[in-house]
């Protein structure tokens, strides 16, 4: 590859896979979009006290010994507590995620993506106790298939959350070890340092980051490999479409690991979509005996988010982001790009209106921060595989990440009330878009121009039905020279030739007319 500068670039030597895999075709068709359960909505209060039933605290001996802050609910709308981001409990659950999918619906999503749901002891779920059984907090197996059916009837797939490096202190197998020593059976599904010990106490146990509430598991062992794809197997086959896997790079043996779980969960539905969290390019997990996408961060935040901020043209501009998305996509393969899980935004990041100038949790954004969410969008719809969108950003909520307590304030509860109209009708604007345009939905992708704040590219296959995607980070209207031949705004419903302007913060998403 030859950059606009003139210097060469050379990707490869690539080894092509044994097995060329094709791309899940349902993924790069839709728009999806991401619900943390507990702070969505709160279709059912008869199951919030269930929370403290199951929290953290019942286990952590080290925390009940301590003067510190206890689990506790809250109303939807209370202040953010010193306990927000794992066990300020506000009562959100998977009967709010059915009431709500009339709204999802109308926004364009197709594909859901679901935080953890099953039993766990925070808010977050993630600290898994038992990877068989709902959380009572969010309901039961039966919602869930009632949530299901209805989700597949109205055109919806549904992603469910896997994490298999490490547990919860109330997960049965770390009860046992507790309990039994090294007599228990599952003493080697954990990497302890010494017996007895309280839950809790990091010293005792290798914890993801160090930390005694998430011991490790030992995924090298057998039994653990064993338990934990057959648990994979039986959501695919309760009838969730896909799974995200949580910090997969942690997981011993990775590539071995997840290599069998992937034969074993495309045996059962072959059009099962499986996504790593994992947040730089690194293509040695799309070699189509592992994982179909990455969650995309690199192109989300890496690019993305650094053009839509705009301001100094020598930090970032076009051309770097432009070259920066040649680069991706040049690294992997079209059928890879087709089904980009693509975000900038998520449960573990500020909001995106607050990365762009937004202001934090109380603020009130300024017209260029909504402005500048509205490019990143755009760019984000435009871009080959899949849009998600954080449940809220459509709405243009804010929310920072602060170090001190309260924490995750982007993860405050959905404020049903206070959704931004211009912003939503925004977001379902971009969906309809994606429908009338094929070519947003195909998984080409090729450079045309970037120049200052002025960036542009093609998607879709060479000549008519092709889509010029054009996006101006400044804060002056930009002139971007066309191809030969008519370009259709369908916003606008005018077709320009020669050149078209592109106005401040603004996008066009231009479509070939032939010539």
């Amino acid at each position: 590859m030859r950059t606009q500068d003139g210097k060469e670039e050379v990707f490869g030597p690539f080894n092509p896979p044994e097995r060329p895999f094709a791309e899940v075709a349902w993924v790069g068709e839709g728009v999806g979009y991401q619900i943390f359960p507990e702070r969505f909505y709160n279709g059912d209060p008869g199951n919030d006290a269930l929370a403290l039933e199951t929290d953290e605290y019942r286990f952590n001996q080290v925390w009940q010994r301590s003067s510190g802050p206890k689990p506790h609910l809250s109303h939807w709308s209370d202040p953010p507590s010193p306990l927000h981001c794992c066990h300020q409990y506000f009562g959100g659950d998977l009967a709010g995620v059915l009431a709500k999918l009339p709204y999802l619906k109308a926004l364009g999503v197709s594909v859901l993506y679901l935080n953890p749901i099953f039993d766990s002891g925070s808010a977050h779920g993630y600290d898994t106790h038992d990877y068989l059984k709902v959380s009572p907090k969010f309901g039961d197996k039966s919602l869930l298939r009632k949530l299901l059916d209805e989700a597949h009837r109205l055109g919806m797939r549904v992603i469910f959350d896997f994490v298999p490096n490490h547990t919860g202190l109330g997960f049965w197998a770390f009860q046992d070890v507790v309990r039994r020593g090294p007599r228990s059976p599952y003493w080697n599904w954990y990497f302890i340092k010494r017996w007895p010990f309280l839950p809790g106490d990091g010293s005792a146990y290798e914890g993801w980051w160090g930390l005694g509430s998430l011991p490790k598991l030992n995924t090298a062992d057998p039994g653990v490999k064993r338990y934990l794809i057959e648990v994979a197997k039986y959501w695919i086959r309760f009838g969730f479409d896909g799974v995200r896997v949580d910090v997969p790079g942690d997981v011993l043996n990775p590539h071995a690991f997840f290599k069998e779980m992937r034969a074993e969960l495309k045996a059962i539905k072959p059009d099962a979509y499986l996504v790593a969290e994992i947040w730089q390019r690194d293509p040695s997990w799309l070699r189509g005996d592992e994982f179909d996408s990455l969650m995309n961060y690199a192109i989300g935040r890496d690019i993305l988010l650094r053009f839509a901020k705009g301001g100094s043209l020598a930090l970032y501009n076009a051309r770097r982001a432009l070259a920066d998305l040649a680069r991706v996509y040049a690294l992997y393969p079209e059928a890879v790009a087709g089904m980009g899980f693509n975000l900038i935004t998520s449960h573990d990041t500020a909001r995106l209106l607050t990365e762009l100038g937004g202001g934090g949790l109380k603020d009130v954004p300024s017209p260029e921060a909504r402005a500048r969410q509205r490019l990143a969008a755009a760019m984000l719809y435009a871009l080959p595989g899949l849009p998600v969108t954080f449940q809220g950003d459509e709405c243009g909520f804010t929310g920072e990440r602060p170090a001190d307590p309260p924490h995750e304030l982007n993860r405050y509860p959905f404020q049903w009330e206070k959704c931004h109209g211009e912003t939503l009708a925004f977001y379902q604007e971009l969906a309809g878009l994606r429908q009338e345009l094929a070519a947003l939905r195909s998984a080409v992708f090729r450079t045309y121009f970037g120049e200052g704040h002025l960036l542009a590219f093609f998607r879709g296959e060479p000549g008519e039905g092709e889509v010029l995607a054009a996006f101006n980070s400044g804060v002056e209207a930009a002139t971007l020279p066309l191809p030969p031949g008519g370009w259709r705004d369908p916003l606008e419903g005018r077709t320009y030739r020669k050149e078209v302007a592109v106005p401040p913060l603004g996008f066009r998403y231009l479509l070939h007319l032939g010539r």
